[in-house]
């Protein structure tokens, strides 16, 4: 059964979708890893390779100490940020809104490109909120979530990552870029440097992407949601837009939760079926056609689902 999801990567790898990609899939307690094409036509995908996870970044980062604090009561999912974090303007947006991506956020920001780190981070804290509460997706509500856990706790999301996150769950791989060994994300530009425009001026201070990781940092981080009592309760629909369920920071299809990200990757897992998957390309290494990306993405995510399925039944 699991060559149809081979047969369908190499597919995709034949049409140029990305040149190749680290995958990992969980069933019956074991991890099996596969390698397929090249980092850029010429050299081969092999084991151990360092990706930049883009908006993967979301769920192993911010999300993930989100959700620690929701479970623990230090954040109230219907409180407003404005309440925790008096610099942000609105007074309406709400944690929950953040989180499933809710708020109605206007996510222009004019001459972003032109701004340094302070500039871009008073923008976002100004940045225009519609009465639109429908699910629209946007890094400013997790930049502003990462803003906030900073301010709360005191501490740099880096070190609030590290102590929280990776070493609790063994994950000695995962860091905010630039990593200078990690896979090329486009050609011709330097190795490692974040991908994200926002996350790389703001660094460290970026919720929303730049962090670098592995398939084996991944699959100690999916082994805790498939078994830990922080995530026992987040297959329910966290949000109020009857169009599209969010678990929190989690996309949710049934009782599938996953998240994508621009460079190529994207997690899943299906905790009460004890099965998960991992994808890590380089697909915007050539080209960026972001449309035609996620219908590619989509397709073979829905393979994956298929395949997992019958194989936990």
């Amino acid at each position: 059964m699991r060559q149809v999801i081979i047969d369908k990567i190499l597919e995709q790898i034949g049409q140029g979708v990305y040149p190749g990609a680290s995958l990992a899939l969980f069933s019956k307690g074991q991890w099996q890893e596969y390698y397929l094409g090249t980092l850029d036509g010429q050299n081969p995908v092999t084991a151990g390779l360092t990706y930049d996870l883009a908006s993967v970044s979301k769920v192993v980062g911010v999300g993930s100490l989100a959700i620690f604090m929701v479970n623990s009561g230090a954040l109230e999912l219907d409180r407003t940020l404005q309440s925790y974090y008096p610099a942000f303007a609105d007074s309406q947006v709400t944690i929950r809104q953040l989180l499933t991506h809710t708020s109605g956020i206007d996510p222009f920001i004019p001459n972003r490109d032109r701004l340094n780190r302070e500039q871009l981070k008073e923008a976002i804290l100004r940045i225009r909120v519609t009465d639109n509460k429908r699910f629209f997706y946007t890094d400013i509500n997790f930049l502003l979530l990462g803003f906030l856990l900073e301010e709360l706790t005191g501490e740099s999301l880096a070190y609030l990552f590290s102590r929280d996150i990776f070493q609790p769950f063994g994950m000695t791989q995962t860091s905010f870029g630039p990593v200078v060994t990690a896979v090329p994300t486009v050609r011709g530009v330097k190795s490692g440097l974040v991908h994200d425009p926002k996350a790389r001026v703001l660094g460290t201070q970026a919720g929303s992407a730049g962090l670098f990781s592995t398939v084996k940092d991944l699959e100690l981080f999916l082994e805790q949601y498939m078994t830990a009592d922080f995530a026992a309760n987040l297959t329910q629909d966290y949000g109020f837009d009857d169009q599209r369920q969010r678990s929190l920071a989690w996309d949710k299809k049934g009782d599938w939760l996953s998240h994508t990200g621009y460079t190529g990757t994207f997690i899943m897992y299906h905790r009460s079926l004890q099965t998960a998957a991992i994808f890590l390309s380089n697909r915007t290494f050539e080209k960026d056609e972001r449309s035609q990306w996620k219908l590619d993405r989509n397709q073979l995510m829905a393979v994956i689902r298929q395949v997992l399925e019958e194989e936990a039944r």
